[in-house]
């Protein structure tokens, strides 16, 4: 069995293996769940490397605006891009709340701001649905899917497309913004 658990503290998560002489069923997903802009979304877990608070961001020129910078993460420096921007959504002020989600994209890491990370949910495929095709807002690139959860709907992201080809380009010519 899987348990994941996220320590309020430092919004770390920790993914833990189990064998607990039951057979976990293969439709079944873990979703880092995550709010932005009043709106409840969700990644893949095993897309998520985890969770850090929201620090200092270095800013670049001569990038995208929805890149908002980079941060130093033990060694390591990723870019950060701001969700909110990305989507074309209304900027939004940091808070206690406000968190950076490192993800796994392709074959780079990068880290993703939010305003609060929920919970870990457990979900079965059937409650997964295809968004449907005249939603507004956000790109349907980005979206994976609408998860059906007892008292709402969950925008499930495609990690992948939060970036496209030509911005990965930018990403990758740049060796300022990691590797």
């Amino acid at each position: 069995m899987t348990t994941a658990t996220i320590d309020q503290t430092t919004s770390q998560v920790d993914v833990n293996e189990q064998s607990g002489g039951q057979d976990e069923s293969a439709s079944q997903r873990q979703i880092v769940s995550f709010r932005l802009a009043k709106e409840e979304y969700g990644v893949d877990i095993m897309r998520v490397q985890e969770i850090i608070l929201m620090g200092k961001v270095t800013r670049m020129p001569e990038v995208p605006d929805f890149i908002r910078g980079l941060i130093n993460l033990r060694g390591h420096v990723i870019p950060i891009v701001d969700l909110r921007m990305r989507f074309g959504l209304q900027a939004g002020a940091n808070s206690e709340e406000t968190r950076i989600v490192v993800v796994n994209v392709g074959n780079r890491t990068i880290g993703i701001v939010v305003d609060a990370v929920n919970e870990v949910l457990r979900i079965q495929a059937d409650q997964i649905e295809p968004p449907p095709s005249s939603i507004g807002g956000i790109d349907q690139e980005y979206i994976r899917g609408l998860v059906k959860l007892e008292s709402k709907l969950l925008i499930l992201l495609d990690i992948e497309n939060i970036l496209n080809q030509d911005e990965q380009k930018i990403l990758a010519a740049n060796p300022a913004l990691g590797a």
